[in-house]
Formats: structure tokens, sequence, C-alpha cells
């Protein structure tokens, strides 16, 4: 896996504290990172699954059971 370099600027006082308790920095950026990045994915995925919703409210729940039907049929 290839890495690269992020930076934060934080209060001098917020460093102090982190440096008395002992608190990386690290894992605690990348874990925050990788759940907002998560989160806004899942977001961007409801956002077109409603979309995708909108655009089939027209077929009929028959229709559907029709073409699945199909597709395992045809495999």
């Amino acid at each position: 896996m290839e890495y690269v370099t992020v930076s934060a600027k934080i209060p001098k006082k917020l460093k102090e504290i982190m440096d008395e308790l002992g608190i990386k920095p690290g894992p605690i950026i990348r874990e925050a990172l990788e759940r907002e990045v998560r989160r806004r994915l899942l977001e961007k995925i409801g956002e077109r699954a409603r979309a995708i919703s909108k655009d089939l409210e027209h077929i009929s729940d028959e229709e559907i059971a029709e073409i699945i039907r199909q597709y395992r049929e045809g495999r």
C-alpha cells in the first residue's frame, strides 16, 4: 500500500495535552478520515439509490418479478 502525508494545524495547548497523555495523532486522524469517507460514500450511494428508485416507480411489482424469473431462467 502506498501512503501520502497530510497535515493539520491544531492549537498548541491541544498538542501539549496530547503529548502529556501519550496520544499519537496518526491513528486517530486516519480513523476519523476513513469514517468520514465511508459516511460520505454511503450518503452518495443513498442519493443514487433514491434517484434510481424514483426512475423505476412506474414498473409494477409483477413486472419486476417477471424480469427476475427470466434472469434466473437464462442463467
